[in-house]
């Protein structure tokens, strides 16, 4: 199957009343299990989308200060213990117990040689080769001083740096700043106010997915197969291990309010799509790097 289509009945606009949860199982049960998913999880372009996750947090050390202390760079982020820690591009996941001084540290390779590397981490929350799309929570902060996994790390606070395609390390602020992640092409979604998904808010969800997780079809706002196969793949970070099929069932949606809850759904866990989950999802929808 190369196309991604589903009734044309189906497509509204965002001002407008969106799909309910009831017209998306309709939808996703007409699939046809085991169709083709083209693309890898986890493949971006030559320059990989980057953008900075934790932006909301105060720099306790910044990349001039590690220098000048003997250190080949970083950006220091004060957070408390335990604090998510989100993806900052698409990309594979592999985890290193007790980094020397960095402690523990997850390594994040993006498409074109390109690294990140989190230190100082609290725990572990995927496996080594774990594929990943830009947000997905790959571990939790630490650094408290004496603390398993802290390193040399006198305080909590999550290290950042990026590690360059000829394995020197470089600011990852710099890189931001060098490739911003929006290119202000698509509108964002009222779902963030009215809970009601539609085409703009699908059209910046498939943008997303052909960015971070795979997807080739084409971005139109109208949902089918592959966008879900890709959703599902972006899920993996958010606790879905069922099938990459593109039929979204209770735990696919289940790992979506997962996700949703990292951007102020506080609802119940329980796979069942309604207007504060959506969004919750629709403020991770209308993130700049998607447009």
């Amino acid at each position: 199957m190369t196309t991604d289509r589903v009734p044309a009945c189906c497509g509204t606009d965002d001002t407008a009343t969106g799909l309910s949860r009831r017209s998306l199982l309709v939808l996703t049960s007409g699939a046809v299990a085991g169709a083709a998913v083209v693309g890898l999880p986890g493949v971006a372009h030559a320059a990989p989308v980057i953008y900075n996750p934790f932006a909301g947090y105060p720099i306790s050390s910044g990349w001039q200060d590690h220098r000048d202390h003997g250190s080949l760079g970083g950006i220091d982020f004060k957070m408390p213990v335990g604090t998510s820690l989100p993806a900052c591009g698409a990309g594979t996941v592999t985890n290193i117990p007790d980094n020397g001084t960095g402690g523990h540290t997850v390594t994040i390779a993006h498409a074109d040689g390109y690294k990140s590397q989190y230190l100082h981490l609290s725990a572990f929350l995927l496996a080594n080769g774990t594929a990943v799309g830009s947000g997905a929570i790959v571990g939790r902060s630490g650094g408290a001083a004496g603390a398993p996994g802290s390193g040399s790390s006198t305080g909590p606070h999550c290290h950042w740096h990026m590690i360059n395609p000829s394995g020197v390390r470089i600011n990852p602020l710099d890189y931001v700043a060098q490739h911003p992640p929006g290119t202000g092409g698509l509108p964002k979604t009222t779902t963030e106010t009215t809970g009601e998904p539609g085409p703009v808010f699908y059209t910046r969800m498939q943008n997303w997915l052909r960015i971070t997780n795979g997807y080739t079809g084409p971005v139109n706002g109208v949902p089918g197969v592959n966008t879900y196969a890709a959703l599902q793949r972006a899920m993996r970070g958010y606790g879905y291990t069922g099938p990459v099929n593109g039929v979204m069932g209770v735990n696919s949606w289940r790992a979506v309010q997962t996700l949703a809850a990292d951007y102020g759904y506080t609802g119940p866990l329980n796979g069942v799509m309604g207007p504060n989950s959506w969004r919750g999802f629709a403020r991770f929808i209308n993130l700049d790097q998607w447009d």
